[in-house]
């Protein structure tokens, strides 16, 4: 079928040698928008049965950022599922950057949770990007969530103004003659990669025609009012802010962009009252790959309260 979307799809082999990545992927084929399909993929680990921990990355990673983390919750009985967004991980690439809207990122990780894999009673984790989406499904589709935890993100609307170090970033990536995937990962972690994880997260982009993804998130996130996606972010703050739905903030200590957003969430947040949030110490951005045991840890005993 002819697709409005052009896209790319990065090679199997790009894949074959990960390190602690052992998890082989899932696809199934969703809607563009534009008349066509994109195959998107994920990864899953512990009992079929249980309860589902849905687990989303964000900008400029993809699921292989939650490999500590996987299999800590699935030896404690939980189904983890982490998708890798359209344009990261194994998911296919559109090449334009007009293709990534916010409103069509939300609607294919809807699409995959709910369409395909139907989850209910559904504990979102959320990171960077992740929580964009993320938290837009949990307000938009209440009924399916279970618990919420949110780590190293927020819900933009454009009343906010962004960290300088943010537009650094927004700045440095969107006009990069080359991205080097593996290098912004590690400008937001505060512990060393070794050269196999960096490679890692370099396997999805053979070279920069496959980057359209990570070029173009950083400026769908909402800076100013009049930002297509800021009235949905509004309404989907003040849906959460009223919501019963238990929430663990568990941000980490040393991220320049998301930090202050810890307090926010404990403060604004009804179902994150009379809960026990941790600080990830020692932790970037990229708590996963900085403390994602730690992490882990503190979800497991947050599902089992």
């Amino acid at each position: 079928m002819f697709s409005g979307m052009q896209t790319l799809r990065t090679p199997e082999e790009r894949f074959a040698n990960l390190v602690e990545f052992p998890y082989p992927p899932m696809y199934c084929e969703l809607p563009d928008g534009e008349g066509g399909q994109l195959r998107v993929a994920w990864v899953h680990d512990g009992p079929d049965g249980a309860d589902p921990v849905l687990m989303l990355h964000g900008e400029p990673s993809w699921s292989y950022l939650y490999r500590k983390m996987i299999p800590i919750l699935a030896s404690a009985g939980h189904r983890v599922i982490c998708p890798d967004l359209v344009g990261f991980g194994r998911s296919d690439k559109p090449t334009r950057r007009a293709d990534h809207t916010y409103a069509r990122h939300v609607e294919w990780m809807r699409a995959l949770a709910f369409d395909v894999l139907d989850l209910t009673n559904v504990t979102l984790v959320a990171q960077d990007w992740g929580g964009l989406i993320g938290l837009r499904l949990a307000a938009e589709h209440p009924e399916r969530f279970a618990r919420l935890v949110v780590a190293n993100t927020g819900l933009p609307n454009g009343d906010q103004p962004m960290a300088k170090v943010w537009w650094r970033f927004r700045e440095a990536i969107q006009n990069a003659p080359d991205l080097d995937i593996g290098w912004f990962v590690q400008g937001g972690c505060r512990t060393q990669l070794s050269d196999a994880a960096r490679a890692g997260y370099d396997a999805p982009f053979p070279d920069d025609d496959y980057c359209a993804g990570p070029r173009a998130m950083p400026g769908l996130v909402p800076t100013s009012p009049d930002d297509p996606a800021a009235t949905a972010n509004k309404t989907a703050w003040t849906k959460l802010s009223v919501s019963p739905t238990p929430m663990l903030v568990a941000f980490s200590d040393s991220d320049p962009i998301t930090g202050p957003m810890a307090e926010i969430f404990q403060h604004a947040m009804r179902g994150a009252q009379g809960i026990d949030h941790p600080v990830v110490r020692g932790a970037g951005h990229f708590l996963q790959e900085d403390a994602g045991e730690e992490l882990a840890n503190y979800i497991v005993e947050f599902l089992r309260r």
